[in-house]
C-alpha cells in the first residue's frame, strides 16, 4: 500500500513531465519536498518503448526516472512505481491517447496531485475534476552549445563520431577542404552529453525544432545550424553532424544577365541543379530572397526546412509526413512561388509537376553532375510531352556560380541524325540560354526514350551536309577549281568559285545557275572565293579529322584521383578503350581532364591497362 509522508503529498506525473525533468528540478526549488513520487508503470513502459525505438526522449526520460531515484535514496522525496503495464496494444495506441488514460486513472485511484507538462493532457484531466498542476519547463538559459567550439568563421559542417578524430569541412564553395581539427578522438560520453545538450536546445528553442525523428536517427535545427545524430542499430557507432551555412548570397553578387532575371520572374517551372556542395541552396535562397523584394508572394517546401530566407517568407516542412499534403495547403494559400528544396524522390517531381501545371511558379533544387541530368530526373516521373511546361529552364550551379543556363522547348521536327521526312515527331529542344545553341535533343524512338547530344554538325541539321554534297557534285561539272558549299537554311546555299570560274557556272545573264537552281529546288548564292578562303576550308578539314579520331591521353596519379589528360577533346563526351576493351564514357572537362577517384574500379581498369602494356585511347561520341 502506498503511503504519503504526513507533510507532503502524492504527486503523479506524466510521461511529458519524466521527460522534461519537472519533477527533479521542482525538487531542486523545494517545490516537491517530502512527497511521494507515484510513477505509473504506464509511464515507464511508454519510455521503455521510446528508448528501444532508439527515440532520444525515451533516453531522455529514463534518465530522469534514474534522478529520482538518487533523489529518494537522499531522502529528498518518497518514489514508488504503481499500476498495471500496459499491454502491447496499448503502448501501439498510445498516440490515440491510450497510455494518457492509464496514467490518469492512477492519479484518479489514488486521490493525487495530477503533474503534468501536456497542455491537452491537462485539459483532459482538469474536465475529469483531478487536481491538476500543468507546469511548463522552465525556459533554460540559451549559452553557447559545446558543438559551436568546433566552427570557425570558415567553417562549414563538423563531422563527430564515436573514437575518431573530429573533422570539418573548412573554407569556400570554390574551395572546400575536409580536415582534422583534433587529434584526440571523441568519446562516447562527450557526444551522448552533446547530444543531449542539442535536444534540450531543440525542445526549449523557440527559434529551434525536432525536423525528423526515427528509431536511431534525429535531424534537428538548431537556428541556422541543422545537425544529424545517429546511433546504433541505424549507424554502426554514435555520430553527430552539424551543417552551417557559411554564407547568405543576394542574387545580385552572381552577376546575372537581365535576361535571365526576367526569366526568373516569369513565374516558370525553374530547376537548380549542381553537385553537392556547389551552393544550390545557397542559390536558391537568393532566387527567393529576389523574388520576394520584387513583391511577389514566395513560400517554401522543406525537409529539413535549413533555406535562409527573410521572415516574410514562410518555410514548409511535410504535413503529417508528407510534401503532398504540404502540397494541397498550398495551393489554397496560392502563393506566386514555390521553392522545392529538394526534388529527389520520384513523388517530389509528380507533386513539383502537378503544382506546376496548376499554374504555380515553381523553383527546384536537384542533384546532377551536369544541367541536362537534371532533365534527365523527370524523364520516367513525368510524361515526356509535358516536361517543358513543368521546367522550361535549368540553372546549374558549380562552385557557387552560376556555370549555364539551359531552356527547353516543346517542337515537331525530324530528329538530329534522320533524314527522311516521314520521321519526324515531338521533340524536347534543349538549348543554351546565353548564345540560342541547341544542344540536346529528346524524343521517343520506338520504345526508347532518347536523349541525343548535338555537336556543331547536328546544329546545322544532317540533311544539310547531304544538300552540300549535292549541290558541290553539281556544281563541279562546270567550275575547274574547287567548289566550296555551304548551306545556310533548308533552302538556301552559299557557293564560292574561283574567280575565272564564276562565268561559267553563272552562264549569260544567268542562265546556267538558274537551270541548277530549277535542278536542285534550293537558292544559290554565287560568290567569288580567294586563297583564305581555301586555307581556312583546309584547316577546318584537318580539324573535323583531327576531332574524330582517337586520342592517347597522359595518364596520371594524384592523392585522390586517376586523370587522363587530353587536352585536343576538352568538354566532349567520349569513350575510353584498353586495346580494344571498352571501359567507360565520360565527359572531358574544360582544361581537358577525365578524372576518376583512386578507389573507383574503372581507376583500377585504366591503371591494370597501363601495367600490362595495352594502350589506352580516348575516342570522341
Amino acid at each position: 500500500m502506498i503511503e504519503g509522508s504526513k507533510d507532503g503529498q502524492k504527486v503523479v506525473p506524466d510521461t511529458s513531465s519524466v521527460i522534461d525533468g519537472i519533477i527533479s528540478e521542482g525538487v531542486k526549488r523545494g517545490h516537491f519536498g517530502k512527497s511521494s513520487i507515484v510513477v505509473p508503470e504506464a509511464v515507464v513502459a511508454e519510455l521503455e518503448a521510446q528508448a528501444n525505438r532508439g527515440l532520444e526522449i525515451g533516453f531522455e526520460g529514463l534518465e530522469e526516472l534514474q534522478r529520482l531515484q538518487d533523489l529518494a535514496n537522499k531522502g529528498q522525496i518518497k518514489l514508488f512505481f504503481h499500476g498495471e503495464r500496459p499491454n502491447l496494444d496499448q503502448v501501439k495506441l498510445a498516440r490515440g491517447g491510450e497510455i494518457d488514460s492509464l496514467i490518469r486513472e492512477t492519479a484518479i485511484e489514488l486521490g493525487a496531485k495530477f503533474v503534468t507538462g501536456d497542455r491537452i493532457q491537462s485539459m483532459v484531466a482538469r474536465a475529469m475534476g483531478i487536481d491538476v498542476e500543468f507546469v511548463k519547463p522552465e525556459p533554460k538559459e540559451l549559452g553557447p552549445l559545446r558543438i559551436e567550439n568546433y566552427f570557425t568563421p570558415d567553417t562549414m559542417s563538423v563531422h563527430l563520431k564515436n573514437r575518431v578524430p573530429p573533422m570539418a569541412k573548412k573554407g569556400s564553395i570554390v574551395d572546400v577542404r575536409y580536415v582534422r581539427i583534433n587529434d584526440e578522438p571523441s568519446t562516447y560520453s562527450e557526444l551522448k552529453e552533446m547530444s543531449r545538450e542539442l535536444l534540450d536546445r531543440a525542445r526549449s528553442d523557440h527559434n529551434s525544432f525536432f525536423e525528423l525523428s526515427y528509431s536511431g536517427a534525429s535531424v534537428l535545427q538548431i537556428g541556422s545550424m541543422r545537425v544529424a545524430i545517429a546511433n546504433p542499430p541505424f549507424s554502426d557507432d554514435f555520430e553527430i553532424t552539424a551543417v552551417r551555412p557559411v554564407a547568405s548570397v543576394s542574387l545580385e553578387q552572381y552577376r546575372l544577365s537581365d535576361m535571365l532575371k526576367d526569366r526568373i520572374r516569369a513565374q516558370r517551372g525553374i530547376l537548380i541543379s549542381g553537385p553537392p556542395g556547389a551552393g544550390k541552396s545557397t542559390f536558391a535562397a537568393g532566387v527567393a530572397t529576389f523574388l520576394n523584394n520584387q513583391g511577389f508572394v514566395v513560400k517554401t517546401m522543406e525537409s529539413p526546412r535549413d533555406l535562409q530566407v527573410p521572415n516574410e517568407i514562410t518555410q514548409y516542412a511535410p504535413l503529417d509526413g508528407s510534401l503532398e499534403n504540404t502540397a494541397d495547403v498550398l495551393l489554397l494559400v496560392r502563393p506566386d512561388y514555390t521553392i522545392y528544396d529538394e526534388v529527389r524522390k520520384t513523388k517530389d517531381f509528380e507533386i513539383f509537376a502537378d503544382m506546376r501545371l496548376a499554374g504555380v511558379g515553381m523553383i527546384g533544387v536537384v542533384h546532377a553532375n551536369r544541367a541536362v541530368d537534371a532533365i534527365q530526373r523527370l524523364i520516367g516521373r513525368v510524361e515526356l510531352g509535358v516536361i517543358p511546361q513543368v521546367v522550361d529552364t535549368v540553372i546549374f550551379i558549380d562552385k557557387g556560380e552560376v556555370a549555364k543556363v539551359q531552356i527547353l522547348k516543346f517542337t515537331v521536327k525530324v530528329p538530329a541524325g534522320m533524314i527522311e521526312e516521314d520521321l519526324a515527331r515531338p521533340v524536347i529542344l534543349i538549348s543554351d540560354f546565353e548564345t540560342g545553341k541547341s544542344e540536346f535533343e529528346i524524343y521517343t524512338y520506338g520504345e526508347q526514350i532518347v536523349v541525343m547530344p548535338l555537336g556543331e554538325e547536328e546544329e546545322r541539321r544532317p540533311s544539310w551536309k547531304l544538300a552540300e554534297n549535292e549541290v558541290k557534285a553539281v556544281l563541279e561539272d562546270y567550275a575547274s577549281g574547287p567548289v566550296n558549299v555551304e548551306m545556310v537554311s533548308d533552302s538556301r546555299a552559299l557557293v564560292k568559285v574561283r574567280d575565272k570560274d564564276m562565268p561559267r557556272v553563272i552562264g549569260k545573264g544567268g542562265s546556267t545557275i538558274d537551270d541548277i537552281e530549277k535542278r536542285l529546288g534550293i537558292h544559290i548564292d554565287v560568290r567569288k572565293s580567294d586563297e583564305k578562303d581555301q586555307k581556312n576550308k583546309k584547316r577546318k578539314q584537318e580539324e573535323e579529322e583531327k576531332d574524330t579520331s582517337p586520342q592517347r591521353p597522359i595518364i596520371e596519379r594524384t592523392d585522390r584521383h586517376v586523370v587522363l589528360n587530353v587536352p585536343e577533346l576538352a568538354a566532349r563526351d567520349v569513350e575510353i578503350y584498353a586495346g580494344d576493351e571498352f571501359l567507360f564514357s565520360a565527359t572531358v572537362g574544360r582544361h581537358g581532364d577525365i578524372k576518376v577517384r583512386n578507389d573507383s574500379t574503372v581507376a583500377d581498369s585504366v591503371l591494370n591497362a597501363v601495367e600490362e602494356g595495352e594502350t589506352v585511347t580516348v575516342h570522341p561520341i
